[in-house]
């Protein structure tokens, strides 16, 4: 595969369609931007010429460094042109995010099903039987042997693309863990509304053992928020003397793009370094 190295124009640079890694306007990137305005670009970014169009490209690697330069104030940035199509292009848009080391887990769901999306376009099986049909692998098993994971992870991430996007962000944002998230995602639609209404109203979010229940009752009879608000009225062991404290009282102490979880492993770093201080000076 030949590709071809040119300054380009930012404003001929396009968003991957449906990229599934998110670039936030944060610390982080104001951070990026001061960077190139100092010292340009270093790395470039990887595009593909657009389809019937003249001169004009999709990114696909570089989708935050695009947006830094444009908060920078650059007009021209170097790309290296690569002559794949779509397909070809999301396997390699995937595969050189995942080494990132915060990866949300709506951005693996998203960009495990977008690959798995792109090999079965390629050819690839797309069945989840276990049994393996003369020697070419199925997506799942494609996907888990690039990514170093089980084909049965694979499968549980592109699950949460089912998730409504409020309780995909619970589970981005550490409200909702992984395993209980998977099985919410097979609620229909509604259901999980109806969840959402009462998870606002009550403040708590289900426990593994509640969403099990939760699938099995969709998966039978169906859910009503009568039965939804019944389950998520028992008393769980994780709510048994909490302290509350409202987010947006604790966003403007951390960076912005901290999640839920990370401000929460903040303040116990914080409280147990106030405790070994006060043992300290207590000798």
């Amino acid at each position: 595969m030949k590709s071809t190295k040119k300054i380009i124009s930012i404003d001929k640079l396009h968003a991957f369609e449906n990229h599934p890694y998110k670039v936030q306007d944060n610390e982080e990137m104001e951070a990026l931007a001061e960077s190139i305005k100092t010292h340009g670009i270093v790395s470039p970014v990887i595009v593909r010429p657009l389809e019937n169009t003249t001169d004009e490209y999709e990114i696909i690697s570089g989708h935050r460094r695009v947006m830094a330069s444009r908060k920078a104030g650059i007009t021209e940035i170097p790309a290296l042109i690569v002559p794949l199509d779509r397909d070809a292009a999301a396997i390699v848009l995937v595969d050189s995010n995942l080494h990132r080391e915060h990866i949300l887990p709506s951005e693996k769901a998203f960009a495990y099903k977008m690959k798995a999306e792109a090999l079965e376009h390629q050819g690839w099986r797309s069945d989840l039987t276990s049994c393996q049909v003369g020697t070419k692998l199925r997506t799942d098993e494609q996907i888990a042997a690039d990514a170093n994971e089980s084909a049965r992870q694979i499968q549980r991430y592109i699950r949460l693309t089912n998730l409504i996007p409020e309780i995909l962000q619970y589970v981005d944002d550490g409200r909702i863990s992984f395993t209980p998230a998977v099985e919410l995602s097979y609620l229909n639609e509604q259901e999980q509304q109806d969840l959402l209404e009462q998870i606002e109203q009550s403040d708590c979010t289900p426990s593994l053992s509640q969403a099990c229940r939760f699938k099995k009752i969709s998966q039978g009879e169906g859910l009503t928020p009568e039965v939804i608000a019944e389950i998520m009225e028992e008393e769980k062991a994780n709510q048994k003397e909490r302290v509350k404290i409202p987010t947006e009282k604790l966003r403007k102490y951390f960076p912005k793009n901290y999640t839920v979880q990370q401000i929460e492993d903040e303040i116990i770093k914080l409280c147990e370094k106030n405790y070994r201080m006060k043992q300290r000076d207590a000798r």
